[in-house]
């Protein structure tokens, strides 16, 4: 992890003795993961997740993504369930930090996602669009088009030094990826559903978690980040290539369950390269500031300018496989 927060015997032992939960029997850090810092607990009621929330993320965030794992799980979505101490309170403080106990959720991310796993994943993802219509808390994108040039400004040399001529590619992006002028149904989204932030039990989706990105915006940019995420893989020489199988079926999934505006359709391809620009910008960042001999490896920024390099050349949703 970036920042890890280590937490004693005698301030476990403490902290539990908030809640109904038994006593620890095993405690033992995750090593995935970057923003938090977090635990596999096991006590002598069950298995369970502890969080601590570090210094990147905003507390004053904090009841919004508890609020809304709430309303998921009272829906019956599978998405870890904040747990209330003793005195009805699921916000609590350990080692200094804001923490949070949350249930523990069966199943493996795949490294290599079926097709119809992607089918499972797309029916998931417009599972919870619906569940969550009458949420009622709202958060912006702190990552949406509005932070992109920002996020851009004295990168340029970073992109050519990865890739001669990235840096062009990456301004042309910036001027006509960023969706502008467009009425799309809107709601909450996760913004970060990768395959390491779903869980299976073979192609049945057990589990969604990770909704440290979780904001209000349009409903298929979720499904466009998911596109990216779930349906390029390494082809022929190691080269990234978009499986038209797989995206066929996470789109497929996610109208079975949720159709498709015709204006979200229509936009499909400028929220897919824009929704791969996001995330090219942020690695990038990582990439050039992460430290030498940091815990977190930083990741390839160029996996995504691979696929910016494949959203230029789509123009229609049927690119995708809609």
């Amino acid at each position: 992890m970036a920042v890890y927060t280590q937490v004693s015997d005698d301030a476990l032992a403490d902290f539990l003795a908030g809640y109904d939960l038994g006593k620890a029997v095993s405690f033992k850090g995750i090593a995935e993961g970057v923003e938090n810092s977090n635990y596999y607990l096991e006590t002598t009621t069950g298995r369970y997740i502890l969080t601590l929330f570090e210094k990147r993320m905003n507390a004053a965030d904090l009841p919004y993504f508890i609020g809304l794992k709430q309303h998921l799980a009272a829906k019956g979505f599978p998405c870890p369930e904040p747990l209330a101490g003793k005195d009805g309170q699921t916000l609590r403080t350990l080692e200094g930090r804001p923490a949070v106990i949350i249930s523990f959720l069966e199943g493996l991310s795949p490294k290599h996602p079926t097709p119809a796993q992607c089918r499972a994943l797309g029916e998931g993802l417009a599972q919870m669009h619906i569940s969550l219509i009458d949420f009622g808390m709202e958060r912006a994108n702190s990552l949406g088009p509005a932070s992109w040039p920002r996020l851009w400004k004295g990168q340029a040399s970073a992109a050519d030094n990865l890739q001669p001529g990235l840096a062009d590619l990456i301004e042309a992006d910036l001027a006509e990826a960023r969706p502008q002028n467009l009425t799309l149904p809107r709601g909450t989204i996760h913004a970060d559903l990768f395959d390491d932030n779903a869980f299976f039990l073979g192609e049945t989706l057990s589990g969604v978690i990770d909704f440290y990105f979780a904001c209000t915006d349009a409903l298929a940019y979720d499904l466009a980040i998911c596109l990216n995420a779930w349906a390029f893989e390494d082809g022929a020489g190691n080269a990234l290539e978009y499986n038209f199988s797989k995206g066929a079926n996470l789109i497929a999934g996610y109208e079975s369950v949720r159709p498709l505006e015709p204006a979200e359709r229509e936009a499909l391809p400028v929220l897919a390269r824009g929704a791969a620009l996001r995330f090219f910008l942020t690695r990038l960042i990582d990439w050039t500031s992460t430290p030498e001999g940091a815990l977190v490896k930083p990741k390839n920024p160029l996996e995504y300018a691979a696929r910016l390099a494949f959203h230029r050349k789509v123009k229609t949703a049927e690119g995708y496989g809609a």
